[in-house]
């Protein structure tokens, strides 16, 4: 059995990447179970391959035309092969055993479709902190739940970049919104308005702090696109949210 992680990459991405392995092979998962690591380029001048062994055949990487990294994330996943998805970006860091805790909950609880897990900020000097925002508390997310808290604050307070999702779920939401940012933020509440999901309190993921990312561009927080992309996320989840109600339960 497979756990598929998939990753974005761009250019100044490359970076990081060897630490991104170290940390995946770092992983130990329960018997039977392997995973496979899904890297897509974001353009074809990325060259990843030239950061990372060529001897593991658990790698598979593959380049396509420069989409942003939502888009980039959807077209590893339509490679992979794994029944349960993870993502990884490519700054960030596995915490030990995280791939694990996914598939335990994901096994021990049918009715769960995704899981989200505890953050930690990685500062440039090395440093962890506390993620920003406090957690809930770990168990069951009730669908809906994430909604209710991304409509009051306009920010999810699970965060997206933790994400391991069932195939046919993901499958079933078409991947990641292609925005040029918050795709996972709108994948979630995608996510949220058809399953319930599982917040693990243990720490899952190390996330990167530094001036390239996505999230430190002036244009993430505020301002017309800002605007666009929350209406749209919005939207999104509000359709499949109605959707869900008028099934049989």
């Amino acid at each position: 059995m497979i756990i598929s992680v998939v990753t974005p990459i761009h250019g100044e991405g490359t970076a990081f990447l060897t630490e991104a392995y170290a940390s995946l092979v770092a992983q130990t998962l329960p018997a039977g179970w392997s995973w496979e690591w899904c890297i897509q380029e974001d353009g074809r001048e990325v060259q990843a391959a030239a950061h990372l062994p060529t001897d593991d055949p658990r790698i598979r990487i593959s380049a396509s035309r420069q989409g942003g990294p939502h888009v980039a994330r959807t077209l590893a996943f339509a490679r992979s092969s794994g029944q349960y998805v993870k993502n990884l970006d490519s700054d960030d860091q596995l915490a030990p055993g995280a791939l694990a805790r996914d598939i335990a909950v994901l096994e021990a609880h049918p009715a769960v479709g995704w899981t989200t897990s505890r953050v930690l900020d990685l500062l440039e000097d090395g440093a962890v902190r506390s993620f920003e925002h406090s957690d809930p508390e770990p168990g069951i997310l009730p669908q809906g739940s994430a909604y209710g808290f991304w409509i009051q604050h306009r920010r999810p307070q699970i965060h997206p970049a933790t994400l391991c999702v069932r195939r046919p779920l993901l499958a079933l939401l078409g991947g990641w919104m292609a925005l040029p940012a918050s795709g996972d933020t709108g994948l979630l509440l995608g996510l949220d308005a058809l399953s319930s999901g599982w917040f693990i309190g243990d720490v899952g993921l190390l996330y990167r702090k530094h001036d390239g990312q996505i999230t430190a561009h002036p244009d993430h927080r505020a301002g017309p696109e800002w605007e666009a992309r929350m209406s749209l996320i919005q939207e999104h989840a509000e359709a499949l949210r109605a959707w869900s109600a008028r099934m049989p339960q």
